[in-house]
């Protein structure tokens, strides 16, 4: 079986021939077509390696069929080599300028194409074999993150256990004490707590899927995040929000949304440490910013906190890396990565050069199509 397909577009069928004999003869599979609508048909029902395009041809050149091509997601990876009787540079420029890869122009030269299509079909497999590499990594990445999560759950787990038991034999102690039993009870009721929030979190981690998504305004969303922040961790300062975007619109699950936001606040407030209420400002800003994938919105929560802890500076979306000593914390950032990764978007953490730390998400304004087997 034959490694690569080429499709020849030609309206000359002796140019379509002549082609066909040379590349089959290289064991190349070839398919053909003598017109811009065929073509277009062809690509839509086999994908094919590489395409040799006419410019030239009647009803649809080889310039709109190349554009063609080249809007749609499905096929404008498929590098177009343009044949053509134009040898001017402005020619040439044209054909590059809507995405042709190579050029090639009449009387064909045969031996001269085949080191051409060549050349372009090397391209093909590295692209195959880096997307390959790409698919292994990210199965690599994410089966040792599972490794990491399940050894800090056993970890975590084993330490709040040992909590719980030491409190309950607390309370079998001195059963006869209310005030210790209630004040020892409570401990109890805490650590099972974290258990219970590590249990969440862990389903969360493992959701592949991607998340159902609407619109909703930014500042409603801020709004919701702020409110779960202050009631779920019981602060009342609140945050100082500073949104040029307004009622901006974005494509989201709400849910999940607020959750990364309340939980990148929570992060801000606990950078303080024990410094006073009065003394733990925490900033949200918003941007929009134009990326090559489509327009997207910028959300910063800052903080004059301590900073990031340079021993894990490299591994803080890690799960279960925390600067915090207690017992069943560490998940929030990994969480909160996997979570805005499959909304398509994305969360850095960096120093803030006044002191303190700003951490960034990066949201689409509109969910771009997945493919089938995207994770």
């Amino acid at each position: 079986m034959a490694s690569h397909t080429i499709l020849v577009v030609d309206d000359q069928p002796i140019n379509v021939q002549m082609l066909k004999r040379k590349l089959e003869r290289e064991h190349l599979e070839v398919m053909t077509a003598c017109s811009g609508p065929e073509a277009l048909e062809l690509v839509a029902k086999s994908r094919p390696d590489l395409i040799l395009l006419d410019v030239m041809m009647p009803d649809m050149d080889g310039i709109e069929v190349c554009q063609r091509l080249q809007a749609s997601e499905e096929t404008k990876s498929i590098p177009i080599i343009f044949i053509t009787a134009r040898a001017s540079k402005e020619g040439k420029l044209e054909g590059l300028g809507v995405g042709a890869v190579d050029y090639i122009t009449k009387p064909i030269d045969l031996d001269e194409t085949f080191a051409r299509v060549q050349t372009q079909l090397r391209f093909v497999s590295i692209n195959r074999e880096v997307v390959e590499l790409q698919h292994r990594l990210a199965e690599s990445r994410r089966t040792a993150t599972i490794g990491a999560v399940t050894q800090g759950i056993a970890h975590n787990l084993n330490n709040m256990l040992g909590i719980v038991i030491g409190y309950l034999d607390l309370i079998k102690a001195h059963p006869d004490r209310p005030e210790s039993v209630k004040r020892n009870a409570s401990q109890v009721e805490s650590a099972v707590q974290r258990i219970v929030v590590i249990i969440k979190q862990l389903s969360t981690l493992m959701v592949k899927t991607r998340f159902p998504t609407t619109k909703r305004p930014l500042n409603q969303l801020i709004a919701g995040a702020l409110e779960r922040y202050q009631v779920e961790h019981k602060i009342t300062q609140r945050a100082f929000v500073d949104n040029p975007l307004g009622s901006q619109s974005i494509e989201t699950h709400v849910e999940v949304f607020e959750d990364i936001l309340a939980k990148l606040l929570i992060n801000a407030w606990e950078a303080y440490g024990n410094k006073p209420i009065e003394d733990r400002p925490i900033w949200i800003r918003t941007e929009l910013i134009q990326k090559r994938e489509g327009p997207c919105i910028v959300l910063r929560v800052e903080d004059h906190g301590r900073g990031i802890d340079p021993e894990i500076r490299d591994h803080m979306f890690e799960p279960f890396i925390s600067s915090k000593h207690t017992v069943g914390v560490g998940m929030g950032l990994t969480v909160a990565r996997h979570a805005i990764r499959n909304l398509s978007g994305e969360v850095v953490l960096y120093d803030r050069p006044a002191g303190g730390v700003v951490a960034e998400i990066t949201h689409p304004v509109e969910q771009r199509k997945r493919r089938a087997d995207a994770a």
